[in-house]
């Protein structure tokens, strides 16, 4: 059953089937380009092809259909993660992804039985692509590296080309690997990146940020343990400070890591400069924990991809998110929230500012966000609704003295103090209207509809 009512207006989602990493995100020729790992036959299949979907303004996305499959001895169980660079002056889209090998047999799939390919194609209209192009295979990791090597991040600095690569090492640690070119085809590895202490067996969709001087080195380990108020999902997403350049950074401090998003559906984010020169980061909603669902009642279409977030450095070095500026220009007229506001869709932009204290933001009645101190706690009262996902607490850096909220029909966004931090979880709701109402003391509380235009 599709629940139309559940479909996201502005979110990126498939029309049938899986959804989960983006990937070769880029600004060419005047358009957004979103890929992201897809799986038409879901459920039934876990063979990873890359989707498309390319947009003006970074909401309103046109869906492109499959942009390449596993078609080659180097990709046959999988076109995994990757990037896209813009080279040759614009003219060119250079799409670099992991091919995933896993032979059948005895293997354990990690010291054995697995081969990850590097792989390059290009193209001149960012829709038809060139041959591929194996540029890396098992033998040209550092021999210390298991089998587990991928999701490329290539980028251009004088003159030279760099890539991150994902690893994991033979001593269960997981790491980046830093390669350089001068070509984008023959590729050398430069140096190895790894933390003090353990930080996960496995650290995949490397990304590197650079804001006002200062380089951040974005992973996902997998493996991390749980704790009462942070690293809630089987996998998290973060970043660390750099002390120096990505170049010359061989260890970095696994303490000083920190969480893009503590919601019950985000993961695999990629950076990416906007057509303006902003730094975007767009993420996969949803995780591959088992005990929540993204496809409740039959929905022959699971996940979707998060807001496009603006990043911007704080004061403190911390890195905000904020979501993408254009979707103030799809907002309608702004009602004061009071106590309760009830809107037409489940389309809505929320702004309580100059908080002053304690208090609670309920949706539909189903969906609490509540501000107690330093700490957050979104919690559901309806299981249907939920669909496994229950109550979760954040402890916070500060106390919040302003929270966002968008709610894209079955997604909601939850920003606190200028995106310091980011909470993002899926619902389905059964109301056709969404109700909105606070119980927090604040200078000023509004709720604008957001429009589709066109």
């Amino acid at each position: 059953m599709d629940h139309p009512a559940w479909r996201p207006a502005f979110h990126i989602a498939p029309q049938h089937g899986w959804i989960n990493d983006p990937n070769g995100l880029c600004h060419y020729r005047g358009r957004y380009h979103a890929f992201y790992q897809y799986t038409h036959d879901w459920p039934g299949s876990e063979l990873r092809s890359w989707g498309h979907a390319t947009s003006t303004d970074l909401l309103t996305w046109i869906d492109e259909g499959e942009a390449l499959s596993p078609d080659t001895p180097e990709d046959r169980t999988g076109v995994w993660s990757g990037c896209a660079m813009i080279a040759d002056g614009g003219r060119r889209m250079d799409i670099y992804y992991t091919g995933n090998v896993v032979l059948e047999g005895d293997y354990d799939h990690v010291h054995d039985g697995r081969e990850a390919n590097q792989i390059l194609v290009t193209s001149e209209d960012g829709r038809s692509f060139s041959k591929k192009r194996v540029l890396m295979r098992p033998s040209d990791y550092p021999s210390t590296c298991t089998r587990h090597v991928r999701d490329p991040k290539v980028w251009e600095e004088g003159g030279e080309l760099w890539m991150l690569l994902g690893a994991r090492n033979r001593d269960g640690c997981g790491e980046a690997l830093v390669y350089r070119s001068d070509d984008g085809v023959a590729w050398t590895h430069h140096h190895t990146i790894r933390s003090r202490e353990p930080l996960g067996y496995m650290w995949e969709c490397p990304n590197i940020v650079a804001l006002e001087g200062k380089s951040y080195l974005a992973i996902c380990p997998q493996g991390l343990e749980s704790e009462t108020l942070r690293r809630h999902n089987r996998w998290q997403a973060g970043y660390l400070p750099l002390d120096a350049s990505i170049y010359e950074t061989t260890l970095v401090d696994g303490e000083g890591f920190i969480e893009w998003d503590f919601g019950w559906d985000f993961y695999a984010p990629q950076i990416f400069s906007a057509g303006d020169g902003r730094s975007l980061l767009l993420g996969w909603m949803g995780t591959f924990d088992e005990d929540r669902s993204s496809a409740p009642d039959g929905l022959p279409w699971c996940h979707c991809l998060t807001l496009p977030r603006e990043l911007s450095r704080a004061a403190d070095g911390r890195l905000l998110q904020a979501p993408a500026r254009e979707i103030e220009a799809l907002r309608g007229t702004p009602a004061d929230l009071g106590k309760s506001v009830q809107l037409p869709d489940h389309l809505a932009d929320i702004v309580i500012d100059g908080i002053g204290g304690a208090g609670m933001l309920i949706l539909d009645g189903a969906l609490s966000i509540e501000l107690s101190d330093a700490l957050l706690t979104v919690s559901f009262a309806d299981p249907e609704i939920a669909a496994g996902r229950t109550r979760r607490k954040v402890e916070l850096p500060r106390p919040t003295r302003m929270l966002r909220v968008i709610v894209d029909r079955s997604t909601v966004e939850i920003y606190l103090n200028g995106g310091e931090t980011v909470f993002s979880t899926r619902w389905f709701p059964k109301a056709a209207q969404l109700s909105v109402s606070s119980g927090i003391v604040c200078a000023s509380s509004q709720v604008w509809p957001l429009i589709r235009r066109g």
